[in-house]
């Protein structure tokens, strides 16, 4: 992975990532008491600024937290931090924490200063060799906690579940929990059936994707059938295609599941249509206001 770029934000600074410095009593650090955003960024434009920073809204409210910049403010941070870091393709990591008191308190939840944090780093772009071949993955149960519908800090479940894909020699865990398909490890899991796109309705266990969104207009646009529908299992196992959908993976095919291939184990028809929309659709976006 790429070296991030120089210049971050914290609590209404710009400062040299290597200089930016939080307190050790943060709620963050102590507690995982927040939660992040990470947007990708096309020729310096923000791809679905809107919909990221009403997921981040919804996520803080949930934690019962108010968004301390709001739409006008991160908009602000965002151009100012995509212009420092050379503008181009990158992606943005934003972060709020309910912020630092002198102690360790569980409750009552304290009324303090928010902390603020956002960096930048360089964009992974699929290479050749990932778009002809696929990813392989493996599928894991579902360890995480109650509320995945948050995009919370608590990532710890999340990495695990990461990392025993690549000790596998895979890139993604996909995750089930009771015999149903939630989604995978850090992507939205997309299964093609019979040349129709299932996906798992979003839930508690399911964090609502904005690239998901985006697959959802696409494939309108294509003409490809999509359901939001419960997968079991066997239909995943059974699936013609599989496909991950993520703010820096855009639209993975997988070609192989647990040492299986997946279909022909080659990225299929309907992946090919969606994936090449997706660039076109980002061409379309270069220049225009966000």
């Amino acid at each position: 992975m790429a070296e991030p770029l120089p210049t971050a934000y914290l609590n209404g600074e710009f400062l040299p990532l290597r200089e930016a410095r939080i307190s050790p009593l943060d709620r963050g650090f102590l507690f995982a008491d927040g939660a992040y955003e990470v947007i990708p960024v096309f020729g310096g434009r923000p791809f679905r600024f809107g919909p990221h920073f009403a997921r981040l809204a919804r996520s803080l409210e949930e934690l019962r937290m108010r968004d301390p910049l709001g739409p006008d403010g991160w908009r602000t941070v965002c151009g100012r931090l995509i212009e420092a870091n050379g503008g181009g393709d990158q992606y943005l990591y934003v972060q709020v924490t309910r912020g630092a008191e002198y102690g360790r308190n569980h409750a009552p939840l304290p009324d303090i200063e928010r902390t603020v944090f956002a960096y930048a780093a360089p964009l992974p772009r699929p290479s050749t060799t990932q778009l002809e071949q696929g990813a392989a993955c493996i599928t894991t149960a579902d360890i995480r906690w109650s509320r995945c519908d948050i995009k919370s800090v608590a990532l710890l479940p999340n990495v695990l579940l990461r990392q025993r894909a690549i000790d596998a020699g895979g890139s993604e865990a996909i995750l089930l929990r009771d015999g149903w398909l939630t989604e995978a490890s850090a992507s939205t899991v997309h299964v093609v059936v019979d040349g129709e796109v299932l996906t798992p309705p979003n839930s508690q266990w399911i964090l609502p994707g904005t690239t998901r969104g985006v697959v959802e207009e696409l494939l309108l646009g294509l003409g490809i059938p999509h359901r939001a529908t419960p997968v079991a299992e066997a239909t995943l196992r059974a699936a013609d295609e599989i496909w991950l959908a993520a703010a820096t993976r855009e639209i993975t095919a997988v070609t192989r599941l647990d040492g299986r291939p997946v279909g022909r184990g080659v990225p299929g028809p309907a992946w090919q249509r969606t994936f090449q929309a997706f660039q076109d659709h980002i061409r379309q976006l270069a220049g225009t206001p966000w």
